[in-house]
Formats: C-alpha cells, structure tokens, sequence
C-alpha cells in the first residue's frame, strides 16, 4: 500500500548498509548466554503507527530479556528495492514489513520463508481465510506456500458531509443494508443542485453547482478494480496457466456507472477528476459536493483537518450483486536467510494478536484482520466512523489481480493512462476495453511461466 518508485542506487545501497548491520539474515547466531538479536523492519509512517509500533517492541523486548529486537525505520518509497539489495547481499532484517503484491516475487525468488508450518494456531484461527489468501503464493516449484502474516487491510467507504446527506432526505445506508448502486446513483442526483459553493480562485463562497460525488482518479485503477467485484468483474483470467485481460459485462458495471454520474447524471464533479484522493478535500468542507468514495484510512485527514464545525459521516460503499471488495494486506514476513526464525515467529505473533493489531489499526485507520481486534471497542465506537469501517472488513477477498504476475506493468502502462481517457469521456467504453485487453495482454504475454 502506498508504495512508490525506488531512489536511485546509491541510496539504496546506504539504506540496505544501515539496515543490514546487527541482526539480519547474515549474522552470526548470538553467542551462548547472550540474547538472541532479530531485526525488524518497519514501515509504519504516520506518527501514531510508528509510536505504537515502537511501544509494542518495547513491550516485547522488556518481557523477553532472551530475544531482543531491534526496530529498525523504513520507507514504503523504496522498500523493494532496498530488499532486492539486501536479499542478494545477504543482509536482510529478519522481520520484515511489506504488503502482499510485493512478496509474491520474492516468494517464488527464494526470499522469503515459507510459514505455513509455524504459524501458532491461536494466530492463524485469529485472522480469517480470505486474508490468508493474499500472502499465499507459488513458490516458483509449482508449491503453495504461506509467505507473510497479514495484519492490516484497506477497503472503499464512502465520506459524506452529513447535513447535505440529511438535507436530502435519502435513505440513509447501514452496514448491513448498504445502497445498491442504483440508489447510490440516485442520491448523487438528489444531491446535486444549486448551493453556496467555493468560487474558483478565492476562498470566497457564491451561488453555483454543488455535486453529489466526486471521485478523484488521478490513480484509478485499485479503486475500480477493487469495486468491480461488486459485479463479479475480476479483469483477468486464467485458464491452462495462461493468465490474459478480461474486460465482460461484469468488469464494465462500475467503470460505466462512474462515467454516468460525471456525462449523463451530471452529479458527480468534475474537477475531481485528475485529483489525487485527499485532494477534493478543501471543496468537500466547503459543501462543493456532499459524497466521497474513499480508503478507509481518509478518515484520518477529514478527523483531523475539517474546520471546526463541519459534520461528516462514514458510510458503507455501494454493492451490486455482492458487497465484495477487492483487498490486499500488509504484512510481517521472515527472511528465508534468517538465523532466527522461530524466535521471529513468535515475535511476529505476539506483534500481531488481537490487541497489539487493534492499536495499529488505530494508528494506522486501517482494518484489521484479527477477528479478535475487530471486536475491540476501539475498533467499534461510530466515533469518526469505526464502527462502519470496521464492518466492512467483512466484504473484502482476494484481489484477483494479487496473483496476476505483470500486474503492475499493466497497471502502469496500460491501465492507469486508458482508464484516465475513459473518465475524462475521450473515449468510449469499447475502445477503454480493447485497450485493456490487447495491449494489457502484449505485456503479460512476457510474464508467462
């Protein structure tokens, strides 16, 4: 999640040095009567997740004097990269912190450990299967293995200013009874109308169109992909171990539905369009339009940047023929060069119980797996939306495109560029889908095992 280009080698090498030192795959085992020494590296960023996650290290290290860990600060910027480096030369950390798109390569390239025989039970009943199932891999022998524990997803909700949702009169959704698409398409329509709204190129307010949605799609793809199972849309296929594009009548729903709102409804604002997720924040607060489709984890900004007085709520994202959700996971994996492995494990699993995953999840505005940590109070409260949140956790399965070898290519080249001309209407529905398919197939094509 988050996770961007790589800095340039030199950084790299810097960074894999700094990590590298002190406990990693390399190092020799702790001499006798000395404590074992495991290095962790993590990628928490915000401030609250960075201190709760020091705080849980401390815990461990104080109550077990024997194996002391050592915290250790990455970034998601260059992760990858920095691994690549350090899994060549032989020093990786012990523990470490990533999301599942990136262990599959590792996996099949021999990084990782496999963990399917040393998760605790109390740890692997705790987390749900549809959550396992994104850190499960091949690996590269033909073999599924288990090559991280998940700990914190992410799925879509809906931010709305709460007085223009009143105002409205709209049926207000719940978890368990969300809008379908139709009716979400109906109430961006009732909330589209003449209101004060932000004029452009001053804070000043005046008369003029206010919205009911805005969906920014500087970055559209997980958005949409993940939406689309909404319909059963999974955008690829594989069939004799060949995987190609696939873009049906299912894989078309969502994406001509976010077309209707913008060109034939008119209700969802578009000058969201090439807007980054946090960006139509300022117009939002200023009651330009009253719904955002977001991540979870905008909650963040919105609790702590609204202006005083504003009014908002969390609501659940729409559903078609499912509620489902398209999710990955961040993950604690073990290197496979590890001189510690079952001391790591057993690190892992008290970093990742129910309650430790409950003040991550809160320091992060994530969800997390752990059934038990999902029951928290914290977890629970409709204070800044926890309780919707929280429940949506229940819709999210596998992403199809976390086993698609090449996704991320396609993404970048294919999809990101054909999807942005679809919803600024420069093309059409059937020229977006031929686009996805033959060119997006061009480039699997080079991914085949």
């Amino acid at each position: 999640m988050r996770i961007t280009s790589a800095l340039a080698a030199a950084a790299i090498l810097t960074l894999a040095a700094a990590c590298g030192g002190g406990g990693g795959g390399t190092q020799p085992s702790s001499a006798p009567n000395e404590p074992v020494k495991i290095n962790f590296l993590s990628l928490a960023w915000q401030k609250e997740s960075v201190a709760a996650n020091k705080q849980l290290v401390d815990e461990w290290n104080k109550a077990n004097p024997n194996i002391q860990v050592t915290y250790v600060q990455g970034s998601w910027d260059n992760v990858n990269d920095q691994l690549v480096t350090q899994f060549a030369g032989g020093t990786a950390p012990d523990v470490i912190h990533n999301d599942s798109p990136a262990l599959s390569g590792f996996a099949s390239d021999g990084y990782l450990l496999d963990l399917k025989d040393k998760l605790p039970a109390e740890l692997k009943s705790d987390i749900p299967q549809p959550a396992w199932d994104t850190v499960t891999f091949d690996d590269g022998k033909g073999q599924q293995g288990v090559y991280g524990v998940p700990f914190l997803q992410e799925s879509q909700v809906i931010i709305a200013n709460k007085k223009l949702l009143d105002q409205s009169g709209v049926r207000i959704p719940t978890p368990d009874s969300p809008w379908t698409w139709d009716e979400f398409s109906e109430a961006a329509k009732k909330m589209t109308t003449q209101r004060v709204v932000p004029s452009s190129g001053d804070s000043e307010s005046a008369m003029g169109q206010g919205y009911g949605v805005a969906w920014p799609m500087k970055s559209p793809v997980n958005k949409t992909l993940n939406l689309a199972l909404n319909f059963g849309g999974t955008f690829f296929q594989t069939a004799d171990g060949k995987t190609t594009v696939k873009v049906g009548p299912e894989e078309r729903e969502v994406l001509q539905r976010i077309h209707d709102q913008l060109y034939k409804d008119k209700s969802a604002d578009p000058a969201a369009l090439g807007q980054g997720t946090a960006d139509p924040l300022p117009a939002f607060y200023k009651g330009k339009f009253a719904l955002l489709p977001a991540g979870v984890y905008l909650r963040q900004q919105v609790a702590e940047q609204a202006p005083q007085g504003f009014e908002w709520v969390t609501l659940p994202a729409p559903k078609g023929t499912s509620a489902q959700q398209g999710a990955v996971s961040q993950t604690l994996s073990i290197a496979q060069d590890s001189k510690h492995a079952d001391e790591a494990m057993k690190f892992i699993a008290f970093f990742l119980n129910g309650a430790n995953q409950a003040k991550l999840a809160k320091g992060d505005w994530l969800l997390p797996t752990s059934q038990a940590a999902a029951a928290d109070p914290a977890m629970t409260t409709k204070e800044n939306g926890w309780d919707v949140a929280t429940a949506s956790a229940k819709n999210l399965v596998v992403a199809p495109f976390l086993k698609v070898n090449g996704f991320d290519e396609w993404k970048t080249k294919v999809a990101t560029p054909t999807l942005q001309e679809y919803f600024a209407n420069k093309i059409t529905i059937d020229q977006a889908a031929s686009k996805l398919v033959e060119d997006g197939n061009k480039v699997l094509e080079r991914y085949q095992r």
